[in-house]
């Protein structure tokens, strides 16, 4: 594959051996782990640029990124080979006894990127999850008060810090005898709603004597691609300021050019004190890192030879050059820039979707390569889903409903793969 084809369907997918491995793989995984149905799963083989290719030789347009992860593309050639390289020197270092240079160069880089003209520090991590994990125990450190405010259709991870402030009884519920019990959920603020939750905001810290912290996603992801309102989130960066809390954006899905800028929170020009990040960061190597603000950091002992925060992997080498390379190449192919023009081509191409769909789609939003697609109901989504499949486009169904088709594809797609996507898409949701 190029990684700029468009799709070749072969055999009707999930084709046989999609088939025979799904039936393999509910002898052997967890049955709560992968869904196995009529029309799911195809097994991926190969992927390159915008394009993924399943064990039956289909081809296909990932409109996912999967899961925003693929920012420089699939199997990106620079990645590939940094990875190749840090590999063969060195797999795996001791991240919080003995450190490799790439922790130290790829700490100095997100200091460097992350918005805000502070110092920051940064703690490393494996998943979206520990990035949180981490940030919750710095607000905690930090504040010295366990409260978070936290938001309706988050998603933050499924560790039970980072379960504590994600919603969703499907997720939560049947560890509620767990959880800490220390977050408090409010409705995540809408354009012409904001106000009023600031206002809900301002209540809950006055009645609430443990609240140190605040967490939320400037665009939520799972959610349902929800960016809040710009003037909402410097509102809160006030009021989190004025009021000693610490403001926690979780930018695993939305960071690193998936909006349009770095961050999603550059569109306001609001600096968290704790930013989580993931995903993108690296295009597919398995590798997160909470970036703060030194003076919120700071408030961790230094190290007396036992960290209190850590784990086998953090700082490893060969994700820290995954992520080194990731970035060069976002620099080097102006891939920001690219996402926010690109956007603009969604954006109306999705409104034209919107008209045309005879009431299936009731909404379209999102910035930068960074959408949603709300449709009536999870029926009509679930179905768009398939027949995509089915023609040759990956997309994925988001939504704490599931009636959100979510599109968001490798920043590298070609402008002719994404027009093309889009317009089956449209077929699709006639």
């Amino acid at each position: 594959m190029t990684g700029t084809e468009l799709p070749r369907i072969v055999v009707e997918p999930p084709g046989p051996e999609s088939r025979r491995l799904a039936t393999e793989l509910r002898e052997v995984e967890s049955r709560n782990i992968t869904y196995v149905g009529a029309d799911a799963p195809i097994f991926l083989s190969g992927g390159a640029g915008a394009n993924l290719q399943d064990v039956d030789g289909n081809v296909y347009i990932d409109l996912s990124a999967a899961f925003a992860v693929a920012a420089v593309g699939h199997s990106n050639p620079r990645v590939v080979a940094a990875i190749a390289e840090q590999a063969a020197r060195l797999l795996h270092g001791m991240g919080d006894v003995y450190p490799t240079k790439e922790k130290v160069e790829l700490a100095r880089e997100l200091c460097a990127l992350a918005p805000g003209a502070e110092p920051k520090r940064v703690i490393f991590g494996v998943t979206g999850a520990d990035a949180v994990e981490s940030a919750i125990k710095t607000a905690m450190m930090a504040a010295g008060k366990p409260g978070v405010i936290c938001f309706e259709g988050a998603y933050h991870g499924l560790t039970y810090g980072a379960l504590e402030v994600t919603d969703r009884d499907h997720f939560r519920a049947p560890f509620k005898e767990q959880m800490g019990g220390f977050s408090r959920r409010l409705p995540y603020p809408e354009e012409m709603t904001w106000q009023a939750s600031i206002a809900s905001i301002e209540r809950l810290a006055d009645d609430s004597s443990d609240i140190g912290a605040l967490i939320v996603e400037p665009v939520q992801g799972r959610g349902g691609d929800r960016p809040a309102p710009l003037e909402w989130l410097r509102r809160i960066r006030e009021l989190t300021t004025k009021r000693g809390l610490v403001l926690i954006f979780d930018e695993v899905y939305s960071g690193f050019g998936r909006t349009g800028r770095w961050f999603a929170c550059d569109h306001a020009g609001v600096a968290p004190d704790l930013l989580c990040v993931g995903k993108g960061m690296a295009s597919g190597f398995p590798i997160s890192a909470c970036i703060g603000n030194a003076a919120v950091m700071d408030r961790w002992p230094a190290s007396t030879g036992e960290a209190i925060h850590t784990s086998t992997f953090l700082g490893n080498p060969a994700g820290c050059a995954a992520a080194l390379a990731s970035i060069k190449e976002m620099r080097d192919q102006n891939l920001v820039e690219r996402s926010a023009a690109l956007g603009n081509l969604v954006g109306e191409a999705l409104e034209g979707m919107r008209c045309s769909a005879l009431g299936k789609v009731v909404a379209v939003r999102g910035r930068g390569l960074m959408w949603g697609v709300q449709c009536a109901n999870s029926q009509i989504a679930a179905a768009a889903m398939t027949d995509a499949l089915r023609n040759g486009i990956i997309i994925l169904a988001a939504g704490v409903r599931g009636d959100v088709l979510s599109i968001a594809p490798p920043l590298v797609i070609t402008e002719m793969q994404l027009r093309y996507a889009l317009e089956t898409l449209a077929r699709c949701l006639n």
